[in-house]
């Protein structure tokens, strides 16, 4: 029998403990039966020189999750041709899972953009909708505040930001209690997010 299969896109540039609660919160207290993290390999509303090789993302995903048996690390997107969109990701993953339901993870503030996304509405024809508060600016589109396929979860408020933890570590200020200590001693070792792009 199939699994319902949340999917929380991210360029996780890098995985923090707040993706991390935020992702244990809906598979423990949603009908969610677990969680992929779909690491993205370039977003097109984000600049791409600021972003770590695609695989050294995925690796700290797989450091961040190997405790967790419902959160699964996902390069999927990997192999879609350059700049996806979600809308094609649904439809490939839905095609070689065909077993598997598939709904998306966001935040509120991503909420607030979604009229933006390539093909919305045929998104919300055949996929639910999971949404986590965030603290942000701005009104949500009034469409979809009672909108069926968008379902609202009273999940923690977490106001820790990837952009956040590359600025401190540029900075030379303490991040660690931010992170995974897997994730922590990678990029420590590994001397990432040294230099300002």
């Amino acid at each position: 029998m199939g699994k319902k299969i949340g999917l929380y896109f991210g360029t996780f540039n890098p995985i923090h403990i707040g993706h991390l609660i935020i992702a244990n919160h809906m598979v423990e207290h949603s009908d969610l039966d677990e969680i992929w993290m779909m690491v993205t390999p370039h977003n097109p509303f984000k600049k791409k020189k600021s972003l770590l090789d695609n695989h050294q993302r995925l690796e700290m995903v797989y450091l961040a999750t190997k405790d967790y048996h419902k959160i699964i690390p996902s390069d999927f997107e990997f192999k879609l041709s350059q700049p996806n969109y979600t809308i094609n990701t649904l439809a490939q993953i839905s095609e070689k899972y065909p077993s598997h339901s598939f709904s998306i993870i966001m935040g509120e503030d991503n909420l607030k953009s979604f009229h933006k996304w390539k093909n919305y509405t045929a998104i919300l024809e055949d996929y639910s909708v999971y949404v986590y508060p965030r603290i942000s600016e701005g009104v949500s589109n009034g469409e979809f505040s009672e909108h069926p396929k968008i379902q609202k979860v009273n999940a923690p408020i977490i106001e820790i930001s990837s952009t956040m933890i590359r600025n401190l570590i540029q900075e030379g200020k303490v991040f660690r209690p931010l992170l995974p200590a897997a994730v922590w001693q990678y990029i420590d070792e590994m001397n990432f997010y040294k230099n300002k792009f």
